[in-house]
């Protein structure tokens, strides 16, 4: 057992005796922190916070949906997608509708004016990933992102077995993507 409050890892960090037995997860977590500040400087530019994104792409992709199935989609929890659509709203993004079919659902789409920011998120998702990568060579790169897509599988299988996060794997991004892939 360890007794000191921190510990100096491999690479010089400094960190918390609490994840020593866990360095790649420590790891993982501090990366994609830094990752989402990254993408968080780049979406800014556009009028968008982090993850607003992800539910932009699906309505331009997808067009007009129910509410509740764009939260599926997005695997998020619907107070987070509420709030976001609000703000996207407000900011003229997108457009909620009664369903026709079903007067007690919302139909929530792009407005034609977000329709201008596609090209921008995918040259800010563009920016982001050369930064990430600036240190790697293109073998290394490669390398990378087959291992994460590795860790991805594992996780997505761990949390489809256990009977708590069968909806959250259900709705998680575990589809294949194109290495390079444009927008």
């Amino acid at each position: 057992m360890r007794t000191e409050t921190e510990t100096t890892a491999q690479g010089g960090c400094t960190v918390p005796s609490a994840v020593l037995d866990g360095p790649v997860s420590h790891a993982i977590s501090r990366v994609a922190r830094l990752h989402r500040i990254a993408a968080g400087r780049h979406l800014r530019e556009l009028g968008l916070h982090p993850g607003q994104e992800f539910v932009m792409t699906r309505l331009w992709e997808g067009g007009p949906v129910r509410q509740s199935e764009l939260i599926r989609a997005v695997g998020l929890d619907p107070s987070t997608v509420t709030k976001m659509l609000q703000r996207l709203e407000h900011a003229g993004h997108v457009r909620r509708r009664q369903d026709p079919a079903d007067r007690r659902a919302w139909l929530v789409e792009a407005t034609e004016a977000s329709r201008g920011l596609l090209h921008e998120v995918c040259g800010a998702w563009g920016e982001l990933e050369r930064t990430t990568v600036s240190g790697l060579d293109e073998a290394e790169s490669g390398e990378l992102l087959r291992l994460l897509r590795k860790v991805e599988e594992t996780l997505c299988a761990e949390l489809a077995s256990a009977p708590e996060c069968v909806e959250a794997a259900a709705t998680a991004p575990c589809a294949e993507v194109p290495a390079g892939g444009d927008c």
